[in-house]
């Protein structure tokens, strides 16, 4: 059974939304990035590739690209899981975790949760998403940005 991981980080911009999971989240601000930088869908697809044994989001969607600019990071988990079912994977299940000082992100798991089923077309119950500070060190830890991390595996 193929395992891939994945890590993502992007500082804070303000006016910029926060995307985490697919979902828009307003209580603070947004991340700075090419796309809408939504770190954990950044993560689960590194995760997603890797498994596969296929390049990095970086090489399937240049930042230099303007046609990704400010894309939903939901078309671009559609294209990579497009990119698994041609070489005929199906995913057996995906871990994340996002790492943040804030926002609190519990709130918004169910329905991150919801977007990420919906675009991979795999049951809930084969999706975590767990949030985690990074007790106030480094450059999450001083509010500068999110991180995360994911692992996945493939049948």
């Amino acid at each position: 059974m193929p395992i891939g991981f994945g890590y993502d980080a992007h500082r804070f911009k303000k006016e910029r939304n926060l995307i985490l999971g697919g979902v828009k989240i307003a209580v603070c601000n947004g991340l700075d990035g090419h796309s809408d930088a939504d770190v954990l869908l950044h993560a689960l697809m590194d995760a997603l590739l890797g498994a596969a044994g296929l390049n990095d989001i970086g090489h399937f969607f240049p930042n230099t690209d303007p046609k990704y600019k400010n894309i939903s990071s939901v078309k671009l988990l559609k294209e990579v899981y497009a990119q698994l079912k041609k070489r005929n994977f199906k995913i057996n299940n995906v871990d994340m975790t996002v790492i943040a000082e804030a926002p609190k992100i519990y709130p918004f798991i169910d329905e991150m949760k919801e977007n990420i089923s919906k675009t991979l077309k795999l049951n809930k119950k084969k999706i975590a998403i767990k949030a985690t500070t990074n007790e106030k060190m480094g450059f999450i830890g001083r509010g500068e940005g999110i991180a995360a991390m994911a692992v996945a595996s493939l049948k």
